[in-house]
């Protein structure tokens, strides 16, 4: 009789987020873990709070598998929470501020959380809403560590285990629960470590929020393997230039909408980077001009990236814009992490230059969306969505991609911002990257607008970096580089300010499409 693997070797390969913090806190116990803009603890003083929060919670009867929400602002308790749950297997559950009290309310009934932690900012917004158990963060908090014994050693845990739960956007509108285990979250750090080349001991600005992934999974990765995560709450452009000017950066995050925001302070302030390895995120959704000035001001590439909360940097995030350059295409680079295969609807596999869509499977997946064990009103069907998601044993990501002979792979658009326009397929990021483009574009998206001809067709909002840019111009170009029914039909200025966006920068398409609607009528 064949004997597992794990059983043979005694589990000696289940290594999770906890065990490995703890390794490197017996390693380097004074160095600086973490820091905010009033302290900064060491990795022994973390493990001491992370250990007595464990042990508190399970005091008040946290066991694994439970939910623990967090409702906060970027805090080093944030980071605690999630070391505490890596700890004794319980799973965080990250809210976003930013919701609508219908939505967080759904978010909380998806989980159904034993204990919230909530800062005193956003206290109020649990007012009538089931949370559990609530404590605050602050001096409530620091009294009941205070008052707590430190827990034992980590829990042993499958890597599998899940850790977070990141919310995505459902397809009827509400949030669904990602769930992010411990093995998806050491080979992410892995993969982003080889690929961008970063050292043990670079620090990371967390200035993302931390309910969303570029907040939570790099401040994890970076205390597994040592750097000091520096929290920020929100982008905070001075505060970031100062940390610029003084740290040696591993990967500095910066969303698209906050670019050229950094870049005013550090040319405003002639500030000479002490190292930053990689920058910035998603450059289809930057203004070259952008693009060519935050990398010179950082002296750093900037990251080509295409990734989802639910695959982590992967599939396609092998590639680097190079510092100052101007690309001609933002063409992809699979990682070489992963496997991926571009599709048509019927789920046979596209030639090279036909558009497909995106499917993918490797170590970086999430787990599947969270499934409740009790109804939740207006759930969307999470056991269909996990059906649907990963059908043929692929996790099917709803991009669309075309893949060129050298193997590069340009991103077409999301399946579902197809505009279907007298038959025909348009792309609105298309559109997007032809008036992205000219430099006195600051920011441009396009969507869908219902058409009693051609059924639907693309109106673009733009925001103006020169004043002096007229319709004309932008209309001009797009007829110069793209076919005629790919046109816009109106294109609309906004102030930059009025962009809808996600916590990732990405624009609101929705909420455009309703003002749109709301214009019409």
């Amino acid at each position: 009789m064949m004997v597992g693997f794990d059983q043979r070797t005694g589990g000696a390969a289940r290594s999770t987020v906890a065990s490995l913090f703890r390794a490197r806190s017996r390693e380097h116990p004074a160095r600086v873990a973490v820091r905010d803009d009033v302290r900064a603890l060491t990795y022994a003083e973390l493990e001491d709070r992370v250990r007595r929060l464990a042990a508190a919670w399970s005091a008040a009867g946290v066991v694994e598998g439970d939910r623990v929400a967090v409702l906060s602002e970027n805090r080093i308790e944030f980071l605690e929470a999630f070391l505490a749950a890596a700890w004794t297997g319980a799973i965080v559950a990250c809210q976003s501020w930013r919701l609508a009290e219908p939505e967080l309310r759904h978010c909380l009934e998806l989980v159904r959380p034993k204990l919230t932690l909530v800062s005193p900012t956003h206290a109020d917004r649990l007012r009538g809403i089931e949370a559990g158990a609530t404590w605050t963060l602050g001096p409530e908090l620091d009294a009941r560590l205070a008052a707590q014994a430190p827990a034992g050693e980590p829990a042993a845990l499958d890597p599998e285990a899940a850790l977070l739960i990141l919310y995505t956007s459902g397809t009827t509108g509400l949030p669904k629960g990602a769930v992010i285990s411990h093995r998806a979250e050491i080979v992410r750090n892995l993969v982003v470590r080889a690929e961008y080349g970063l050292a043990p001991s670079d620090a990371f600005v967390a200035w993302a929020p931390m309910f969303h992934l570029g907040g939570a999974e790099y401040s994890i990765g970076t205390l597994i393997t040592g750097g000091e995560v520096i929290v920020v709450d929100g982008f905070d452009a001075e505060r970031i230039a100062d940390v610029v000017a003084t740290r040696e950066l591993g990967w500095l995050i910066l969303m698209p909408g906050v670019v050229d925001r950094l870049a005013e302070v550090l040319e405003a302030r002639a500030i000479e980077p002490a190292g930053v390895r990689v920058c910035g995120v998603m450059p289809d959704l930057v203004p070259t001009a952008d693009l060519v000035r935050i990398t010179r001001l950082l002296d750093a590439p900037y990251a080509n990236t295409f990734g989802a909360t639910e695959t982590g940097n992967p599939p396609a995030s092998a590639g680097l814009v190079a510092r100052g350059e101007a690309p001609a295409s933002l063409a992809k680079r699979a990682s070489a992490f992963c496997e991926i295969r571009l599709v048509d609807p019927d789920g046979v596999d596209v030639p090279d230059g036909t558009p497909g869509e995106l499917w993918m499977r490797g170590p970086t997946l999430f787990s599947g969306y969270w499934v409740s064990d009790e109804e939740v009103p207006d759930e969307e069907d999470a056991d269909q969505a996990n059906a649907e998601s990963f059908a043929g044993g692929w996790f099917h990501m709803g991009d669309v991609f075309v893949r060129q002979a050298d193997g590069s792979i340009d991103f077409v658009d999301r399946v579902k911002y197809l505009i279907k326009s007298g038959g025909e397929n348009v792309y609105p990021a298309e559109i997007e990257r032809v008036m992205l483009a000219d430099p006195r574009v600051a920011e441009a998206a396009v969507v869908r607008r219902a058409d009693a001809r051609w059924g639907e067709v693309p109106v673009a909002f733009v925001a103006r970096r020169d004043g002096a840019l007229q319709e004309a111009d932008l209309y001009a170009a797009c007829r110069a580089q793209l076919a005629g029914y790919k046109q816009p039909k109106d294109i609309r200025f906004i102030a930059y300010e009025e962009f809808p966006r996600s916590a990732s920068g990405k624009v609101v398409r929705h909420e455009l499409e309703r003002r749109l609607a709301e214009t019409a009528s």
